[in-house]
């Protein structure tokens, strides 16, 4: 397939059996200490890395609302623990998850909250038809989760407005990754239900970069991101073999 063309609508993203996995943990999405632990941790690392790349290469001044104009999708959003900061910084926000309870949490949470965000049940391939553009897409811990890696870059890729960002955060597919995100986390630090992951469909980072230069993108930065048990928390770093994130620029 050529990633230069409209990405086949008949190819899916979808993997039902993800899905359901998700699904069912759905009402813990905004519970700091349930399933979804990690990602609440991992929340600050994430919204710093998304914020400092896309305000510098918008031109932004620092402040409390650095997305203000910007249109951002977040491809997976599950119960809206990336949206609403993005939210909060500014931008004109849609959330985007297959599964019909994350969306239902993500709304319901977000009403709460008194945040305007635009929450839709369907999948990468269905913005595309939609004929949707924005300024920012997110695919953050999605990708290792996807029916089709190859169809899910194209599809991202296809919303991105030219001069647009695309941000993707994943594991990648080494025995590191295996010991400490599988082993460690899964069974032994029981910090993730087991079966959360699936080492096969972990993506190394040249099988991302690749596809993305080949849809047009300019990488424009890559970073591991370790946690440290002592302190605690998440932060950057150059080790690419367990966890990363990029962003690349549509040019």
């Amino acid at each position: 397939m050529s990633f230069h063309s409209i990405p086949d609508p008949a190819v899916t993203t979808v993997d039902s059996t993800e899905i359901a996995k998700f699904s069912a943990m759905a009402e813990a999405w905004w519970d700091p200490t349930g399933d979804f632990k990690p990602l609440h941790q991992l929340n600050p690392t994430r919204i710093g890395f998304i914020r400092d790349v896309a305000t510098r290469h918008f031109g932004r001044e620092p402040g409390d609302t650095p997305f203000e104009g910007l249109s951002l999708c977040e491809i997976g959003c599950g119960g809206g623990l990336l949206t609403e900061p993005m939210r909060h910084l500014g931008a004109d926000v849609t959330g985007v998850d297959p599964s019909q309870r994350n969306i239902g949490i993500a709304r319901a949470h977000a009403e709460q909250s008194g945040l305007k965000i635009t929450y839709l049940q369907c999948a990468a391939e269905d913005m595309v038809e939609r004929g949707a553009h924005f300024n920012i897409v997110l695919a953050m811990e999605v990708i290792e989760h996807v029916a089709n890696v190859d169809a899910f870059i194209a599809n991202c890729a296809q919303l991105v407005r030219p001069g647009g960002l695309m941000f993707f955060a994943t594991l990648n597919r080494t025995a590191k990754a295996f010991a400490l995100a599988i082993v460690g986390a899964e069974y032994v630090m029981r910090w993730l239900p087991r079966g959360t992951h699936d080492w096969r469909k972990f993506v190394k980072p040249s099988e991302l970069a690749r596809p993305l230069r080949q849809a047009g993108f300019a990488i424009e930065q890559m970073t591991g991101v370790t946690y440290n048990p002592l302190a605690d928390r998440w932060s950057l770093t150059r080790d690419l073999d367990v966890n990363y994130m990029l962003a690349a620029k549509r040019v």
